[in-house]
């Protein structure tokens, strides 16, 4: 027993020495892409289900007033016209965000001229074009865009964990995690999660892991991350439940 237990600890740091993930990356722009997805539902007369990511979704009449949403904020639809909406989300009273959005005639493409204000004034926009890849005419459908770009200077850093575990660590990937690739699940570490967000991990093969992400027990998605085989360039795939393409895909080089 003493000699196997030895051989146990010897094979766990052998492998936390030699993974093949640990390091530090940087992500690669021009070689990532972000999708933003969202579905719009009639939910009864003029009102509407938003779904902006899977379980976050808001039911608003669209009458122009400031009705509950989703985490103490207020959400209102204000209807322009047959092909134009104004969107807007507040946090007791101030403005978070604003968008106007515009239908295409032929009902394929949606802009939305979206802006975010922070706390200290400052704002930024993003003219997002999305296209359709479900439903038919007017708003409701499902609309998909690959306008927003990745940030330069996104860096993760993986470290061994506890054996043959991994930590990975990129505030700005939403990507702080401490996990074996056993199966079980092991809670979000990132403040800026849901309470109840777990993951679970396991080893595809020496070059590709797949992790599970969780809340309160219930799939949101999975995230594929391999290496190349050079072992110079880490690919991470995001896809969350029930939403068409994948939510992004991050391509870091090794540092």
């Amino acid at each position: 027993m003493r000699i196997l237990l030895v051989a146990c600890l010897v094979t766990g740091t052998l492998w936390a020495a030699n993974d093949l993930f640990v390091g530090k990356w940087k992500v690669n722009p021009s070689k990532s892409k972000l999708n933003d997805e969202m579905k719009v539902e009639v939910a009864g007369a003029n009102r509407y289900a938003i779904t902006f990511a899977p379980g976050i979704v808001d039911t608003i009449v669209a009458d122009g007033s400031d009705q509950p949403g989703l985490r103490g904020t207020t959400l209102s639809i204000t209807v322009k016209g047959p092909n134009n909406w104004v969107v807007i989300r507040k946090m007791k009273g101030r403005t978070l965000l604003t968008g106007y959005w515009t239908l295409s005639e032929d009902s394929k493409t949606l802009n939305d001229a979206y802006t975010e204000y922070a706390a200290d004034g400052s704002k930024s926009s993003v003219p997002y074009v999305y296209e359709r890849t479900a439903g038919n005419s007017g708003f409701p459908g499902t609309w998909d865009s690959e306008s927003e770009k990745v940030k330069p200077g996104i860096e993760l850093q993986i470290q061994p964990y506890q054996g043959d575990g991994l930590s990975f660590n990129s505030p700005d990937a939403e990507m702080t995690k401490k996990m074996k690739f056993d199966g079980s699940d092991y809670p979000d570490l990132d403040p800026d999660v849901a309470p109840g967000s777990a993951s679970s991990g396991r080893r595809l093969n020496e070059r590709s892991l797949e992790i599970t992400d969780k809340l309160k027990g219930k799939i949101t998605g999975t995230r594929q991350i391999e290496l190349s085989t050079d072992l110079k360039t880490l690919t991470m795939t995001v896809r969350l439940v029930g939403q068409n393409r994948p939510k992004n895909i991050l391509v870091f080089d090794r540092e």
